[in-house]
């Protein structure tokens, strides 16, 4: 089974909400499927979203299934809003890299022209906003869906640390899939060359 395949088929057992048909519909007519994640670091070649928005899924499910987390923290939540927040939270980058040409030296020492990616955002919404504004024009998004998107990058965003904090203790889906989005980014993916 192909990424695209996977995702597609994760996404089609869990959303079933109003809207969902389109918003697939829209990521499959996209680059969502052939996108780098980023320019440089984590999942920096095509395909790379894809993949990391899978990563994300499956770290995001192993964390609300642990014992800890369901028992002593009482956290628990359905799948449809698992797969929404880790499927969807970086839809923000679609659209937004392109490939140019750098010319770099050889091993030996000789220049030769290499395709890199270019972060050119057409819709400069923010990061997590974008995300939760691009899925809502499809499908109704629950609150704590909203802000687990929205702050999914957690305390190494730009938002304001206090409300980062609040956010966490208000809606423990925000928590789950920051700690979930670092995990997939930092341990799974790391920088590739």
């Amino acid at each position: 089974m192909t990424v695209k395949e996977r995702f597609i088929e994760i996404y089609n057992q869990n959303i079933k909400r109003e809207g969902a048909d389109k918003l697939l519909d829209y990521l499959c007519r996209s680059d969502f499927f052939t996108s780098p994640a980023s320019a440089r670091y984590h999942g920096a070649y095509a395909g790379g979203l894809c993949e990391h928005s899978l990563n994300v899924y499956d770290c995001l499910s192993a964390y609300l299934a642990r014992e800890r987390v369901k028992n002593e923290y009482g956290f628990t939540t359905d799948a449809e809003s698992i797969a929404i927040v880790a499927l969807l939270h970086d839809i923000c980058k679609i659209g937004c890299y392109k490939t140019s040409m750098r010319n770099v030296k050889d091993e030996n020492g000789r220049w030769q022209s290499v395709p890199y990616y270019e972060f050119q955002d057409p819709l400069p919404y923010g990061h997590g906003e974008k995300s939760v504004y691009i899925a809502s024009g499809y499908m109704r998004l629950t609150r704590e869906e909203a802000f687990a998107i929205r702050y999914h990058m957690g305390f190494s965003g730009i938002e304001e640390k206090r409300d980062v904090g609040t956010v966490f203790e208000t809606y423990p889906l925000a928590f789950a899939l920051s700690v979930a989005d670092m995990e997939a980014t930092y341990f799974l993916e790391g920088k590739k060359d």
